[in-house]
């Protein structure tokens, strides 16, 4: 019997996409979408799905909170988390929640369809590519430690959003935002933002999609 499914994403096309490739395994069914917490929370009470796949960053809020609050209301369901920068503290953040997977959106949406047969089969194991490594970085920390609202500021400026938009996203003020910028360039030793974000995605801090990180 197929498996249920809840797609929690913003984006219609990644939604789209995921469907097709959940249907085409054919161990799975898609319940449901939803572009935001609120709707993702109102389909998972009214269908009860056995996975649910979370964006990390959504309209309304974070996937790690709708990671926690799925966790509490249906304790054996399988959480699999998709994010778009990779970092480990995204990682760390997902497993402390309660995810069952980590997987990057970039990554084939076969590795997102294992991730989420992982997740039905183990809901309370948690598995992510590279898990090893994430955890030797953890012990043995090295290079810049940001906090979470700089590295918030660093994944906007990644996304190529400017100081307004980053403080609109963040709801505060653009001389706020100014002063974490200028403290993430002292820490990641840039001039700009163009070497924040190369030294972030050389220091393990970011991955940029579609680029090989293993390499900038």
């Amino acid at each position: 019997m197929a498996k249920t499914v809840l797609l929690v994403d913003d984006h219609e096309l990644i939604r789209q996409g995921l469907r097709l490739a959940f249907e085409r395994s054919g161990e799975f069914v898609v319940v449901a979408e939803a572009g935001s917490i609120d709707e993702g929370l109102q389909f998972a009470r009214r269908h009860s799905p056995e996975v649910a796949v979370v964006d990390i960053r959504l309209p309304d809020g974070s996937g790690i909170d709708v990671t926690r609050r799925l966790r509490e209301l249906f304790p054996d369901i399988g959480v699999v988390v998709l994010t778009m920068y990779a970092g480990d503290e995204h990682l760390f953040s997902a497993l402390e929640a309660g995810a069952s997977a980590f997987v990057a959106k970039d990554a084939p949406s076969d590795d997102v369809v294992a991730a989420a047969r992982h997740a039905a089969d183990s809901p309370h194991t948690f598995t992510t590519k590279d898990l090893g490594s994430a955890l030797r970085r953890r012990m043995t920390p090295s290079g810049p430690q940001l906090s979470d609202r700089e590295r918030q500021v660093l994944e906007l400026l990644a996304e190529g959003l400017g100081v307004a938009a980053v403080s609109r996203s963040l709801f505060i003020s653009e001389s706020t935002t100014k002063t974490h910028i200028t403290r993430l360039y002292e820490k990641l030793g840039a001039a700009n933002r163009a070497q924040a974000i190369m030294n972030a995605v050389r220091a393990g801090l970011i991955m940029v999609p579609g680029a090989d990180n293993a390499k900038l």
